[in-house]
């Protein structure tokens, strides 16, 4: 669910970390356990790796010591702000596999867009991207879902202009759940680009305001190890 998927879909971002959404029951977890041990994963924060933790939406956080891993963290989380349970993301999840018949799982684009509307200033142009480069391999052939996608997600005015124009029925029709589709249907670049602005700070704020109270648990639980 993070920099490894941004790769896969077409926005590639160097990352040293793995970042994984776990399904939290108590069986899955121990099947996650033994393989944190066989990587000799060691927690690097608070909090505990337990399963109210993740239900609650706290990220538990492991650096590996296996020579093949060696220094990669592990960053594992159940709950996702504005984004479905875990059910439905695997029901949707993209899966790779390789020659030797391994199977990668990935979020899906749409959910790997959800997650990442965070209140941190690296992942806004990184959603950007992953519009962009979706638009960019489909847009000579584009299906109705594609279509919608971009209308819902397309953070890029000039582009968000010329889909609204060639697709005006589609425009019209998402323009209740994203009003700012007016402006493109108009060509008003300006009234468009702060729009487009003031609903990443909408979305920021309501993730920070979802981090406040974890914050403030994580904090307390940093006390009681001291």
């Amino acid at each position: 669910m993070g920099g490894q998927a941004c790769v896969f879909y077409g926005a590639a971002e160097f990352s040293r970390d793995v970042d994984i959404v776990v399904l939290a029951e108590a069986a899955n977890l121990d099947r996650l356990a033994a393989a944190l041990h066989e990587l000799q994963a060691k927690r690097i924060a608070v909090p505990d790796f337990q399963e109210n933790f993740l239900r609650r939406g706290h990220a538990v956080h492991f650096r590996c010591d296996v020579a093949e891993a060696s220094g990669i963290r592990v960053d594992l989380m159940a709950k996702l702000r504005g984004v479905d349970g875990f059910a439905d993301l695997w029901e949707r999840r993209t899966t790779l596999a390789d020659d030797l018949g391994h199977e990668y799982h990935l979020l899906s684009l749409n959910d790997l867009v959800q997650a990442k509307k965070t209140q941190r200033d690296k992942d806004w142009p990184m959603i950007a991207r992953l519009v962009e480069a979706n638009y960019q391999a489909n847009r000579d052939n584009p299906t109705d879902e594609q279509v919608r996608f971009w209308l819902r997600e397309m953070r890029t005015p000039e582009l968000l202009i010329a889909i609204a124009h060639a697709l005006p029925a589609a425009a019209r029709e998402l323009q209740r759940a994203r009003p700012l589709l007016e402006h493109a249907l108009s060509s008003d670049v300006a009234s468009l680009e702060s729009s487009l602005l003031a609903e990443q700070q909408a979305e920021r704020e309501a993730d920070r305001k979802y981090w406040q109270p974890l914050k403030k648990e994580l904090e307390e639980l940093r006390k009681t190890k001291h």
